[in-house]
C-alpha cells in the first residue's frame, strides 16, 4: 500500500479523515507546509498539482530553494539489542557503524526501485 503521490518529482502523503469524510496531505521534502485535500481522489490529485505548481512558482520568484537540503546526518532510534548486533555485524565486517548502516539503506533503496521498475 502506498500513501503517497508524486508529481514534478514532487512526493505528497496522502491521509483520510473519516470524520469530514475528505482526503489531504502536504508536499513532502520542502521548508514550507504546503497542503491539499478533495473529496474524491481525482480532486485530491488536482488539488496536488495545483500546490505544487503554485509552490514551484514562488520558490522560483523568490529565489528560493525548491527542496529541503540535508546534511548527511540524522539520528536513528532503535531497541538497544538490535544495536547492538549491528555494532557487531560491523565489527565482523570491517567496517564502522555508519558504512553498515549506509550498505543497508543503499541496498534497500536499490531494492525498492528495482521492484518498481518491473511493477
Amino acid at each position: 500500500m502506498k500513501d503517497y503521490m508524486t508529481y514534478k518529482d514532487f512526493i505528497g502523503s496522502v491521509h483520510y479523515n473519516s470524520g469530514d469524510e475528505v482526503f489531504y496531505g502536504k508536499i513532502e521534502e520542502i521548508d514550507d507546509l504546503v497542503t491539499f485535500e478533495g473529496k474524491s481522489v481525482s480532486e485530491l490529485k488536482k488539488s496536488f498539482q495545483e500546490g505544487v505548481d503554485d509552490y514551484i512558482l514562488i520558490c522560483q520568484k523568490t529565489k528560493k530553494p525548491m527542496l529541503k537540503s540535508f546534511k548527511g546526518s540524522f539520528n536513528v532510534r532503535i531497541n538497544p539489542e538490535l544495536h547492538r548486533k549491528a555494532y557487531r555485524q560491523s565489527i565482523m565486517k570491517g567496517m564502522s557503524l555508519n558504512q553498515l548502516v549506509q550498505t543497508a539503506i543503499e541496498k534497500e533503496l536499490a531494492e525498492f526501485h528495482n521492484a518498481k521498475a518491473t511493477a
